[in-house]
């Protein structure tokens, strides 16, 4: 019996970091001591008290049932409080919050509710590569909002022409922003939302590195901008900010009809997330947010070792104050890919080639901060023989 795939899963770009992965599994199989800086998952561990609050969890016979597919209102309630402490948001926990099973699943989910065939989708490029593919598999068409450097790396919306505004369905939007680091203004949320309202579009924010922030920036929530409300809804992550990526949890915050059309879709596809992780993510919203600030600590410390490090050998890198992530342009001469797979073949590092993000980021590259400050100087010794 012969196989076909779908036509949506035939034109689906490959996947950026499973391809990082296989290329750093080959360089491990031949005895190469790599050090990786590609994907943006934290090498420090999941928070103590959280563990224990999921081993507690874990033997209560009353979570070993189905949970609810929007999340527990113990949860909901936790996360609507947070949103309060942090943004000063009043969010009613029945109707604006819906537990997720990490941003990522939400992210992929959500324009099943709204987005239809042909129906545009704006999306950042360079960008998370799941708000391109959650409009593909939806028949959606994708209107790349490029992200340049002259322009602080924000869409310029006055690009976006009338016709395709008047046909989006939905923006993505994602400050602290993965790849380029770069931080919105409230001004530029104002305006955000300005034309939203003009075109009739769902702004959807993935906040996932809202909490990663450094020298003092505090991140704003898109939904603390006057009128913000009517229109979108903000998706957060608990996997950055408490080390907690293979927990897989997360919520979703903002307008009760688009919070209800992302429940409406995760009730037909999953059964919520495990009440006991749900339980530990509750310890980790409610606690007094101290390992918050040491893990801000330790980055900050990391990101100017490899930002000055990087800028002394002649690499031209801007010093983030949010994400972990540090977006540099590749040397004169090397195109993106080229310079990655130097670093791999010739050093042992592995970083993600910009334009794996989207084709503005062509020439730049992007490394994690993922590794201790030991090894990030062993980083810039290989760097320094090779260039």
């Amino acid at each position: 019996m012969k196989f076909e795939y779908a036509r949506r899963i035939k034109s689906l770009p490959p996947y950026l970091f499973v391809e990082l992965d296989r290329k750093k599994q080959e360089a491990l199989s031949k005895g190469v001591d790599v050090i990786d800086l590609g994907i943006g998952d934290p090498d420090l561990p999941t928070p103590d008290f959280v563990v224990e609050r999921m081993a507690e969890a874990i033997r209560k016979p009353s979570n070993h049932r189905y949970p609810s597919s929007e999340g527990s209102m113990a949860f909901r309630q936790a996360a609507a409080n947070w949103c309060k402490k942090r943004f000063g948001l009043d969010l009613d926990p029945a109707s604006q919050v819906c537990c997720v099973i990490g941003s990522k699943e939400a992210i992929a989910h959500f324009p099943l509710a709204f987005v239809q065939e042909e129906d545009v989708v704006l999306v950042p490029t360079p960008g998370y590569p799941v708000y391109h593919i959650g409009t593909l598999f939806c028949g959606g068409d994708t209107f790349y909002m490029d992200l340049l450097e002259e322009n602080q790396f924000l869409p310029d919306l006055s690009a976006i022409p009338a016709d395709v505004a008047d046909k989006a369905k939905i923006m993505w939007l994602n400050y602290p922003n993965n790849p380029t680091a770069a931080c919105a203004t409230k001004e530029f949320f104002e305006k955000v939302v300005d034309f939203a309202k003009s075109h009739d579009i769902i702004v959807c924010h993935d906040a996932a590195y809202s909490e990663m922030t450094y020298d003092g920036y505090v991140a704003p929530s898109f939904l603390e901008t006057p009128g913000a409300m009517d229109v979108a809804i903000e998706f957060h992550s608990l996997s950055k900010t408490y080390n907690m990526t293979g927990w897989r949890i997360g919520f979703a915050v903002g307008n009760p009809e688009l919070v209800a059309a992302l429940k409406k879709v995760k009730s037909n596809v999953d059964s919520g997330q495990f009440e006991a992780v749900q339980e530990a993510g509750i310890s980790a919203l409610e606690s007094d947010q101290s390992f918050v600030e040491k893990m801000r600590q330790i980055y900050t410390a990391r990101r100017d070792v490899l930002v000055d490090g990087l800028q002394d050998i002649g690499i031209k890198a801007s010093r983030p104050k949010a994400t972990f992530y540090v977006w540099f342009k590749v040397p004169e001469g090397e195109s993106s890919a080229s310079f990655c797979t130097k670093l791999l073949d010739e050093a042992g590092i592995v970083c993600t080639p910009g334009n794996g993000f989207g084709e503005p980021g062509e020439g730049y590259a992007r490394m994690a901060l993922t590794v201790d400050e030991t090894r990030l100087k062993e980083v810039l010794q290989r760097l320094k023989s090779i260039l």
